[in-house]
């Protein structure tokens, strides 16, 4: 039987800061990330880069194998992310001054 397709939408955890003279965009439940000179095109880049990631995914055939790798359940024949948290978590260490 073959699989239903349907336009999706996800709510993805994204990470984005700064090294040096760019802005990176990742998230941890694709293992995907994006570079661009501004916040502007790094939003714009990642989500380019996750429709091009699952439209690859259902290309090759893969796309099951693959999140479940990464992490995702299928509940209700939907794909859910796997839950995440940032947290801002207290470290004592020495570091000379």
């Amino acid at each position: 039987m073959p699989s239903t397709r349907k336009l999706t939408q996800f709510h993805l955890p994204v990470e984005i800061f700064k090294d040096g003279r760019f802005f990176i965009a990742r998230t941890p439940v694709l293992e995907l990330s994006v570079q661009g000179k501004t916040v502007e095109i790094v939003r714009k880049r990642f989500v380019e880069a996750v429709v091009l990631f699952f439209e690859e995914l259902e290309e090759l055939g893969t796309t099951n194998e693959v999140l479940k790798e990464l992490g995702w359940k299928k509940i209700k024949k939907q794909w859910n992310p796997p839950l995440t948290s940032v947290e801002i978590s207290p470290v004592q260490v020495c570091v000379s001054v």
